[in-house]
């Protein structure tokens, strides 16, 4: 793959997010906090980097990262490092990333395509494989890629909801598996991968059809009982889909504006997991929603980090590697973080 091919690979799904960021911005009914210049602060970069530092010592010999999903675990540290500009086989991490990736494959393998315990864990594996083969010579990543974005779409085949439940082979569906398969099959076609249209379609509709009428959030499996977390997630997932300035998207992104400050805490019912898709949503929204979102949920990790671990603890053993990808959006590197 020449220097040129890696530029356009890493630069592509940028050409399926909508608009610019001159585009026309929601009204942010409401809200008080005074916008914030959001750079990458020393703060933010330091703490990245004790993050890294962290995520390095605590890698297994296979190339894993400990946890009760250790697919789940391995593919947001994979996308952790290469968030900073550190990829498979080159610079001070390669050889810990290319033991990342060589557990994945030895994964896929295992599982006959299929990687992890979940469809959401094989969707995070198969984004995680994408950006990777954007940067990487391997033949043998890009056929793995393949056969994980065809284990999605089989799913999808056998699935009347056209969504994603946490089995390939499960009936119903959810917003917070579906929109990790959409993530995922939206930067394995722009990497040059073969994914049906009518496939993302069909995941499409199913999440426009999650969201509550009144407030613009987004429910679980059903417009009922929206929430910050799924309204992240659903609001990102149109946005890839072109979505960027529908009512749907305005809606969804005036939801999410009303919940601030709360949800900067902590506390946060799925604080990670809602602020990795939450601060891509703003971003792809345009300035004014970004530089209001990211300066807070920033200086809330900066606050939760361990001072002598350098990590973020959660309950599934992923905080670091969610917390690295949320304060990193600035580096711009992955494709998934730029207009």
């Amino acid at each position: 793959m020449t220097n040129g091919r890696r530029l356009t690979t890493m630069l592509c799904v940028a050409s399926v997010l909508a608009g610019s960021a001159g585009a026309p911005l929601i009204a942010d009914e409401g809200a008080t906090s005074v916008v914030r210049v959001a750079e990458l602060s020393p703060g933010a970069e330091a703490a990245i980097t004790r993050g890294l530092r962290y995520l390095a010592a605590r890698q297994l010999p296979d190339g894993s990262w400990p946890g009760r999903y250790r697919v789940a675990a391995t593919s947001l540290g994979l996308m952790a490092f290469m968030v900073k500009g550190y990829f498979p086989g080159r610079g001070m991490y390669g050889r810990q990333l290319d033991r990342s990736v060589a557990f994945l494959i030895q994964e896929s393998k295992a599982g006959g395509g299929y990687m992890g315990q979940s469809m959401y864990e094989h969707g995070l594996a198969t984004l995680a494989l994408s950006e990777a083969w954007g940067m990487s010579d391997s033949e043998e990543i890009r056929r793995v890629l393949a056969r994980a974005v065809g284990v999605i779409v089989g799913a999808q085949r056998n699935n009347r909801t056209g969504g994603w439940r946490y089995q390939p082979t499960m009936q119903s569906a959810d917003i917070s598996v579906t929109v990790m398969q959409i993530v995922a099959l939206a930067s394995a076609k722009e990497a040059g991968i073969h994914v049906p249209d009518t496939v993302l379609e069909r995941a499409i509709a199913y999440v426009r059809g999650l969201q509550h009428a009144e407030s613009g959030g987004f429910g679980y499996n059903n417009p009922n009982r929206p929430g910050f977390a799924r309204t992240a997630a659903g609001v990102l997932s149109l946005q890839l889909a072109g979505e960027r300035n529908s009512p749907q998207v305005k809606a969804g992104l005036g939801y999410l504006m009303r919940l601030m400050p709360k949800v900067f805490s902590p506390r946060e019912k799925w604080f990670f997991y809602g602020h990795y898709y939450a601060v891509q949503a703003m971003y792809q929204a345009g300035e004014r929603n970004y530089q209001r979102w990211y300066p807070q949920i920033r200086d809330s990790l900066l606050a939760a980090q361990d001072r002598q671990t350098g990590g973020w603890r959660d309950s599934h053993g992923i905080g670091t590697q969610m917390a690295i990808l949320i304060l990193g959006v600035p580096y711009r590197f992955l494709p998934i973080y730029q207009r």
